[in-house]
C-alpha cells in the first residue's frame, strides 16, 4: 500500500487555531503530512525555530501521522528531498489566492511534479492570522480561542504578560 505524504509549508510564527484547521483538513486528504517551517532571513520572527517547533508539536501531540521539519531554500525542491509532490496551501480571503496562486505558478515552472493543493480553513479564522494576533497580544488583548492555549501563554510571556502567580 502507498502512504502519500504532503508538506504544509509556512512560517507559523506562532502556530494558530487557523493553522490546524488546514491541518486537520490536509489529514482527511493525505496519510501523512509534514509541517515545514521556513527559515526565511528576510523575516525577524517572534519566535525562535525551537519555540516554533515545540508549539507545533505540543499543539498536534495527539497526532501520531504527522512530522514538523525546517528548510531553507526553494519550496519545490525541499519537496522532492522529502519526496512528496504535493504542497498544502490554506486560504482565508481572496487575497490569499491571490498570493498563493502566483506562488503555486512559479513553484509548477520550477518543478511541472509538483502539485499546490488549496485548503479552505474554516471560516471562523478567516479574518485571523500569525500578524494580526501577535499584534492584539502585544497590546495584553484577549487572544485565548484563536491560538492553542500554549502559544497563547508564550505570547503572553513574550509580551510580558504573563501572569506571575
Amino acid at each position: 500500500m502507498s502512504h502519500k505524504t504532503a508538506i504544509y509549508p509556512g512560517f507559523f510564527d506562532p502556530i494558530t487555531n487557523g493553522h490546524l484547521s488546514i491541518v486537520s483538513r490536509a489529514l482527511k486528504v493525505f496519510d501523512r503530512l509534514i509541517i515545514a517551517i521556513l527559515k526565511n532571513p528576510h523575516k525577524a520572527p517572534l519566535f525562535t525555530i525551537e519555540e516554533r517547533i515545540y508549539m507545533i508539536k505540543q499543539a498536534l501531540k495527539s497526532e501520531t501521522n504527522i512530522e514538523v521539519d525546517t528548510f531553507d531554500g526553494l519550496l519545490v525542491d525541499y519537496a522532492v528531498k522529502r519526496k512528496s509532490n504535493v504542497v498544502i496551501r490554506g486560504l482565508r480571503a481572496l487575497s490569499d489566492f491571490e498570493y498563493e496562486f502566483q506562488m503555486a505558478l512559479m513553484n509548477r515552472k520550477l518543478n511541472r511534479n509538483i502539485q499546490s493543493i488549496f485548503l479552505m480553513t474554516d471560516y471562523k479564522w478567516f479574518y485571523t492570522s500569525s500578524t494580526i494576533i501577535k499584534e492584539a497580544a502585544s497590546f495584553g488583548g484577549d487572544i485565548s480561542g484563536l491560538v492553542p492555549k500554549l502559544v497563547n501563554q508564550k505570547l503572553k510571556e513574550k509580551f510580558g504578560y504573563a501572569k506571575n502567580s
